[in-house]
């Protein structure tokens, strides 16, 4: 019943309020149409459908069947031949190494613990192609001080377990910028939306 009520917040609440975000995202990393493109966390497929509408070659996964099932009436709605998506585990993608152009997550790592953090974009590093490159949206570390930044910590409190404990260690350890210089990600492009609250990265594999 919770895991309805998440899928459905998502589609009612939270996919609005993205939906500049969500179009902004294909644009700003430089997608080209035939781009193979996978999405991690793709919840409803908000994110997948909105690179297909580009021309795109798209695939979102999520762990969550519920959210998987949202994504599948979505694509039926959208009328997208060039979008697919599957129920999977984004810590063992079942994907071979460099399958893909681009990797994205949105709004998908902040809420999980280090650990699973690290794999989820090990993994993103796998499938990408020897020139792809990651797209990263989520939180801007620190949260600026203003309401939505308020609503963003109470949300996230309310949520607690682990995905408060992964909320507040991405906060303290800087964020996005933490994690790219862990994992030898070079930023190619970086820009800041929604009044400061999120971050969006284009990053390419470090090459010494």
């Amino acid at each position: 019943m919770i895991i309805e009520e998440m899928s459905l917040t998502y589609r009612n609440l939270i996919d609005p309020i993205l939906k500049n975000v969500r179009q902004y995202a294909p644009l700003f990393s430089a997608m080209k149409t035939g781009d193979r493109v996978l999405d991690i966390c793709c919840g409803t497929g908000a994110q997948v459908i909105e690179y297909g509408r580009h021309g795109i070659v798209a695939t979102g996964i999520d762990n969550d069947p519920n959210m998987i099932n949202s994504a599948l009436r979505n694509k039926v709605k959208s009328a997208l031949s060039n979008v697919s998506f599957l129920l999977a585990d984004a810590t063992n993608l079942p994907f071979d190494n460099g399958s893909f152009d681009y990797a994205s997550v949105s709004l998908g790592l902040h809420g999980k613990e280090e650990g699973i953090r690290n794999r989820i974009v090990n993994e993103m590093k796998r499938i990408i192609s020897g020139d792809g490159y990651l797209l990263f949206i989520d939180f801007h570390a620190p949260l600026p001080r203003n309401f939505w930044a308020m609503m963003v910590r109470s949300i996230e409190f309310v949520a607690g377990g682990s995905h408060y404990k992964g909320f507040k260690d991405y906060i303290a350890i800087g964020g996005l910028n933490s994690i790219l210089r862990n994992h030898q990600l070079a930023i190619e492009n970086v820009d800041y939306l929604k009044s400061g609250l999120l971050t969006i990265v284009k990053a390419k594999i470090y090459k010494k």
